[in-house]
Parts: C-alpha cells; structure tokens; sequence
C-alpha cells in the first residue's frame, strides 16, 4: 500500500499530471459574472481548469451589486454552462454570499429568501434544454458565522436543517434532477443534535436531507490526528452508508491560522498531500473527489510560484 500512494504522489507531483479524482472549485461572485459576461474571461478559465484537471465549476448562480444575471441574462448562464459541457466541466449553481449575508437565512424569517434563491435555480433548470442546465447545486449558507453562534449553536443548526429539509421539499416538488449539498465544516461532526426525533451528529442530519456534502476539510496535510483524512472519515463513512457522496474541500487563501491553507505551501505539496488523501479514501463509496477554494486564490498561489501555471 505505502508504494502504491509513494507512486500516486510522484505522479501527481508531475507538471502535467492529473488526479484521478473530480476536482472542483468554487468560485465567487466577480469572476463568476466576468466569465459570463466575457467570452475571453471564459475562455481563459476553460484553459485553467483543463491544465488543473478541474471538472466541476461551482458558478456563483444569484445577485451581485445590484444585478441578478440568472434572471436579467438567463441567456448568459445558457451560453457558458453549454459551452463548459462541450469542454467536459459540470457546472454547479453556487448559492450564498457574503455580499448579500446569506448566512441569515437560516434565521426563520429569513427562510423564504433562502426558498426564494434556490426557486430562481429550479425555474432556469425547469425551462431549459438539458445541455443548458446546471448539474447541480452547491449551497454556502453557514450559521456560525452569525454573532449569534455562541448563545445559539444549537438552536442555529436546528435552523439550518429546518432551511435545508424545505429546500430539498422544494427540489422534490419540481421533480428535477439534479444534485443539491451544502459546503459544511469537518467539525460539525463533534455536535449531536436531536431533530425530526432523532439524536446523531449534525453532519450526519445533514447528509440525511441533502445528496451530497462539500465538506470543508481545511488543513494542510493529509495525515496525523488533525489531518484532512481524519477530519474527513466520519463523514465518509456514514454518508457511504446511506449512498450519498462527500466532496472533500481545501483551501488556498491566506490564513491566520497556517495549518488551515495551503497558501504557505508550493503546489508540489498540496499535490502530494491530496493524493496521500485520495489513496486513504479509494476504498471509501462516498468519496467524490476535491474542491478547491477558490478560484481567484488559487489562480494567485500558483502564479506566485509559476506565473505559467
């Protein structure tokens, strides 16, 4: 085994290597709506993400500085979502936003916002050929980031699960498909809550009403005891029990906190590490593969260190 993972490394690490399992990023709202509204913008990204091996594209799918261009310009989404199939990248609305605080919506008040943001989502995919729609949906609406966290922790991820349940009700509703997960964090797994009668882990609610989960495991290295693999097991386990899919997230933003990015690191050593991952969880059904967060930062890292990659 130990030379099986020394050779995916090697072969990761590779200039024009590429890894074995789906690689996705998010990617926010600036760049977002300048690849939809420039064809050179767009052009530019495709040749990134097929040197990176990325094949999901998490678009950012709602407002910005006062424009919606998934309702004003639905014909923009229709353009590149074609355009970035015919070059074999999926593309995943991307919902939440700092700009709009949209991590309030798990606030009861604030759910018909949240229903009314993933309904924009539906009625573009309900309307559209199906080379024009999205794949899926990828949901970033965290409640602890609200001041409230500290009182209200659970109360808050007993919210979040309310939003979640009614915004897969929604999906089932409309009858399409496609594949709807939140970006949560490794820990929520240390949390046990009891909602709709039972009593587990909040990732493990989580998992049960959605089909897949981004897992936000951010650290720098594959292994140790808080290392991306341990952080990420139960979450594979369980949700391999049930049939559902993990996505396991990384960062590459400037942190604080090093052990939380790659950023202080060389793009040899996010390779290496990502493969140590991938080979821990190749026997694992629910492992999805990566995504990289986000596109802006990881564009800037790896230019730091090779303005050609």
């Amino acid at each position: 085994m130990r030379g099986l993972i020394v050779a995916l490394v090697l072969l990761l690490g590779a200039p024009c290597a590429r890894a074995a399992a789906d690689r996705a990023v998010w990617m926010w709202e600036k760049e977002s709506y300048a690849l939809l509204e420039s064809r050179a913008a767009a052009k530019d990204a495709i040749a990134f993400f097929k040197a990176r091996g990325i094949n999901t594209l998490y678009l950012y799918a709602d407002s910005f500085q006062g424009r919606n261009l998934l309702t004003q310009k639905p014909r923009l989404y229709r353009r590149l979502i074609r355009r970035l199939r015919g070059e074999g990248i999926r593309t995943y609305a991307l919902l939440g936003s700092a700009y709009l605080n949209t991590e309030e919506y798990v606030l009861p008040p604030r759910h018909p916002d949240a229903l009314a943001m993933m309904k924009r989502v539906l009625d573009y995919n309900a309307r559209e050929k199906a080379k024009d729609r999205f794949d899926g949906v990828n949901l970033d609406i965290e409640p602890h980031i609200l001041d409230q966290w500290k009182d209200r922790k659970h109360a808050l991820l007993q919210e979040f699960l309310s939003m979640s349940r009614k915004l897969m009700d929604l999906k089932k509703a409309y009858g399409l498909e496609l594949a709807i997960g939140p970006a949560v964090p490794f820990w929520l797994d240390g949390i046990t809550l009891e909602w709709e009668g039972r009593v587990k882990p909040v990732s493990e609610h989580a998992a049960d009403v959605y089909d897949y989960l981004a897992l936000m495991d951010y650290r720098d290295r594959a292994g140790g005891r808080d290392g991306i693999i341990a952080h990420a097991a139960s979450e594979l386990k369980y949700a391999g029990s049930i049939g559902r899919k993990v996505i396991i997230g990384v960062e590459t933003g400037k942190n604080e906190i090093q052990k939380v990015s790659f950023y202080h690191l060389a793009k040899a050593d996010m390779e290496r590490e990502l493969a140590l991952a991938e080979a821990a969880f190749a026997s694992e059904p629910a492992f999805g593969g990566f995504v990289i967060h986000h596109y802006r930062t990881y564009r800037n890292w790896l230019e730091s260190q090779n303005p050609k990659n």
